[in-house]
């Protein structure tokens, strides 16, 4: 087992975490929406304290002007482009609702208004503009240079896009492939954690496969060129999640589907209200009362409400438990979800392969504990995945490791070092057990007992055989050229990981898909595990979301959970994503619309039963703003409903509504929505 490389300080690229993007963000103030937004609310907190400490009224007046003019100007002119498109945009319904509001008086409650109208857009903007980053950011993962191997053997330094299909190129130990190809000659591991999302190097050897981004290790590579730059494997992942969030149905929230019909209709109505008394002879100051109470107890205020109370709590007690929803339109999406696709690694998974076996060879005269003593001493100087699993497993059972010298790697071999005085090798069983195998038959041709290391040969082959056949990765250990005992190495599954493929599959009635880059045998032992049945391994990230748009095709709003780069296309393909948050991949975090921050599994069927809690909700306060609103206007229209009381009875609905989503914030809806998630009762945790 070669040591991890660690890659040369010349090369910017090894700063940056396996599978995360580097980081290009874009200025807060370089977006024209923060700025406004920020104006505005700056002008809006000079002008409340002046009005309230009985200040000028020009003073504070000319303040919320200047507030509203630069929260309220642009979109208020897109509003009008909008309408002279004969579409009536929500933007100028706003801000005609913030002049009528300072027309009768109330300039602080239309200056507040353009202040949150302001700042949503803001926010929505930055969301927008931070996930552009991440997916320009992804390209950095891929070398500015590769060096060109001539046909006289020359090299040739030079940008990758200049590199062509056919050419050969060098990589160095330390540096990451410049292109996708084809190894030619040389061995060497390779990092391809920012691809495959699986946490351990890979072996290359001539006639392998590799991609451009991926982090080479010890060994020096020649790779011809099998795909232009643009072509890459990273590149068609940039595009996959840029065509992705594009394509993607365009998301709103339930009210806002019917706010556009709703808004027309209120606007018509309170004009009739208006002018058929008019005609009709009625005084005029009486219509236009009237009209003016329509308008107000017909306002959409109640059911607006309705909507954002309950999600926005849900975000907010999501949130305190771990779980960062990015938005009203996420949480609704979450309690929409009927099918669920999971990563393996880092997801059902801690992500760090660590020993779950040890099997010493009895007859060489060693336990487990001399077995992994040895093996964990010869691995301490490496910075391998596999060794660092090695030396923390010795350091959990307390043991203390001898000094050792003479430390060699081998890219695609293993380790050898000297320990306590004996040589002890650390590495892959068939180099390691064909290397034994030539020490053994000459040491059997001296003494003439030509079958002892043979029958060694079978039992440690077998071991090895049914440890991979479990899907654990077999390590072997050779002490002073005779095999000594099999490691075998694995990532753990969750401990939550079962409980929540079991919660899923209760809320959404059928057991989630294992979508992972691994091998067939980890992941059908992972999924055996955890309980899931539909496993689909050995995919690259364009089949990944394959295997999501095969989910939607089906009539399926599906849900993927994933951590890495290599999750980012599905994550923004599907009906929603949820990234893990502590080990997730930068692009992967700015792509989903939610963060497990906490990485506890557990949170997702929580999580998405506090969404259909929300949903309840939402519905209710429906009805409660429906029944307001027919019965106020009922009222006015067909008797004399006094102004005072039509304002009374529109405000009580709109409080009303507000306080019953607000529920969502206590701690108890949180354990209701846990409770739920795994099927168990609620108990106290009842709402």
């Amino acid at each position: 087992m070669p040591a991890t490389l660690t890659p040369p300080a010349a090369d910017p690229a090894a700063s940056v975490r396996a599978g995360a993007v580097p980081r290009r963000r874009t200025r807060l103030l370089a977006l024209p929406e923060v700025r406004r937004a920020a104006a505005a609310t700056a002008l809006f907190l000079l002008a409340l304290p002046l009005q309230l400490a009985g200040a000028p009224a020009l003073i504070w007046g000319a303040l919320y002007v200047l507030s509203y003019a630069t929260g309220g100007w642009e979109p208020g002119w897109e509003g009008l482009k909008a309408l002279k498109g004969r579409t009536l945009d929500v933007d100028l319904l706003m801000v005609v609702a913030a002049l009528g509001a300072a027309s009768i008086g109330q300039v602080m409650d239309g200056a507040l208004l353009i202040v949150i109208f302001a700042t949503s857009g803001a926010l929505e903007a930055l969301a927008t503009a931070r996930t552009a980053d991440s997916v320009r950011g992804l390209l950095d993962l891929a070398p500015a240079t590769a060096t060109r191997i001539a046909a006289d053997g020359t090299e040739q330094t030079l940008p990758v896009d200049e590199l062509a299909v056919g050419d050969t190129v060098l990589v160095r130990p330390g540096e990451r492939v410049g292109a996708d190809g084809r190894v030619l000659d040389g061995a060497s591991e390779v990092d391809q954690t920012s691809i495959t999302g699986e946490p351990l190097p890979a072996l290359k050897e001539p006639g392998d496969e590799v991609f451009a981004g991926t982090l080479n290790g010890t060994g020096a590579l020649r790779v011809r060129v099998e795909r232009d730059a643009s072509d890459s494997v990273i590149a068609r992942i940039v595009r996959m999640v840029e065509e992705a969030s594009e394509t993607k149905a365009p998301t709103q929230l339930f009210i806002e589907k019917v706010e556009q019909r709703y808004s027309l209709g209120m606007v018509a109505a309170t004009l009739a209200v208006f002018g058929v008394p008019l005609a009709f002879g009625e005084a005029f100051s009486e219509a236009l009362l009237r009209g003016m109470t329509f308008m107000i107890v017909a306002s959409p205020c109640a059911v607006v409400l309705a909507t954002m109370p309950p999600l926005l709590s849900a975000i907010a007690n999501a949130g305190r438990h771990g779980v960062l929803v990015k938005s009203a339109v996420a949480m609704e999406r979450l309690g929409q979800i009927d099918a669920v696709a999971l990563d393996k690694t880092g997801t059902l998974t801690e992500g760090t392969p660590r020993v779950v076996d040890v099997r010493p060879l009895r007859e060489r005269g060693l336990d487990e504990v001399e077995l992994l003593t040895f093996a964990a001493a010869a691995e301490h100087p490496s910075e391998h995945p596999l060794a660092r699993a090695v030396v923390d497993a010795a350091r959990e059972r307390g043991l203390d490791l001898p000094a050792t010298e003479g430390f060699t790697s081998a890219p695609g071999i293993g380790v050898m070092a000297v320990v306590g005085g004996r040589t002890v090798q650390v590495g892959a069983p068939a180099r390691l057990l064909a290397e034994a195998e030539a020490e053994v038959e000459v040491e059997v041709e001296a003494k003439c007992a030509a079958d002892a290391g043979g029958d060694t040969d079978g039992v440690v082959a077998a071991l090895v055989r049914e440890l991979e056949e479990s899907g654990r990765s077999a390590v072997l250990v050779v002490v002073d050229g005779t095999p000594a005992g099999v490691l075998g190495i694995a990532d753990r599954l969750r401990p939550d990981a079962a409980a929540t493929v079991a919660a899923l599959t209760v809320l959404t009635g059928t057991a989630p898909t294992l979508l992972t880059g691994d091998n067939p045998r980890a992941a059908a032992r992972l999924a055996a595990e955890a309980g899931v049945e539909d496993v689909r391994a050995g995919l690259l990230p364009q089949e990944k979301v394959g295997a999501v748009r095969e989910l939607e095709g089906a009539g399926r709003r599906v849900m993927v959970v994933g951590d890495g780069v290599n999750d980012a296309p599905a994550l923004a393909a599907a009906h929603i994503g949820i990234a893990m948050g502590r080990a997730g991949s930068d692009l992967a975090l700015e792509t989903a619309d939610a963060v497990i921050v906490r990485d506890e599994l557990v949170a997702v069927p929580a999580t998405v039963a506090l969404s259909r809690r929300a949903r309840e909700l939402v519905v209710q306060n429906l009805v409660i703003a429906g029944v307001f609103i027919a019965g106020l206007v009922v009222w006015d229209l067909a008797g004399t409903l006094p102004l005072p009381l039509g304002v009374a009875g529109h405000e009580g609905s709109t409080v009303l509504v507000g306080l019953n989503g607000l529920r969502l914030l206590r701690d108890s809806a949180w354990k209701r929505a846990a409770a739920e998630g795994t099927g168990t009762p609620a108990g106290a945790a009842e709402l």
